[in-house]
């Protein structure tokens, strides 16, 4: 797959999330860079590629895709060696629902584009950092909830799977905004296991080539 390219950006979670699936995969791709607090998804140049304006995008020959989510479970089709997802319907079920507070409830609520909305509304930093914590917390107050009834130390048991894919980035901004992670024990012990792995390690944003 290294004709395959996937633009992105250090410290979003979303592009965070496919490189670690990537790494899982042991695949490789062409990663571009787009400067989000530059503005850099804003201008023509990429809006030409993507015209969603957003990362990741990703694109393969002649598909091209623009969600996380859809990015990595086309990549858990098509290379299915490891699989991403529990071999039952149930384990399958509670991983996509633990990914689907993560990429549904938390991420987009607090994203850039809508602190930057934010911004033009007159909210002042505090205000917006406290709104982030927020909804980190709601949405872990679920999915720690969750995992209490799993075994660990990944959320389903010994193995990483997309629920963790989309857990531990989440983690790393809720670091960034300051929430309080003690109540969420589970929660830790994911990234901490996460984090003696290599396919999350090398993902994370401090040792991307764009990191600043």
């Amino acid at each position: 797959m290294s004709d395959a390219v996937l633009y992105g950006y250090f410290r979003s979670t979303a592009a965070y999330r496919v490189r670690i699936a990537l790494n899982l995969k042991g695949l490789s791709a062409d990663h571009r860079f787009v400067h989000l607090r530059k503005g850099e998804q804003t201008q023509e140049s990429y809006r030409k590629i993507n015209p969603a304006g957003l990362v990741p995008y990703w694109i393969d020959g002649d598909l091209q895709l623009a969600q996380s989510l859809a990015i990595i479970e086309y990549l858990d089709e098509t290379h299915p060696q490891p699989p991403l997802l529990p071999p039952d319907a149930k384990g399958r079920a509670v991983a996509r629902e633990i990914a689907l507070v993560a990429v549904s409830d938390i991420h987009p609520i607090g994203n850039l584009r809508v602190l930057n909305r934010l911004i033009e509304m007159g909210v002042d930093e505090a205000t917006r950092a406290a709104w982030s914590r927020h909804w980190i917390e709601t949405g872990f107050d679920a999915i720690e909830a969750r995992l209490s009834q799993l075994p660990g130390p990944f959320c389903l048991g010994e193995t990483p799977t997309l629920a963790d894919i989309c857990l531990v980035p989440q983690v790393f901004n809720a670091r960034r905004f300051g929430v309080d992670l003690a109540p969420y024990r589970r929660i830790l012990g994911v990234d901490a296991a996460a984090a003696k792995l290599d396919a999350f390690a090398s993902a994370a944003p401090a040792n991307q080539p764009d990191a600043e």
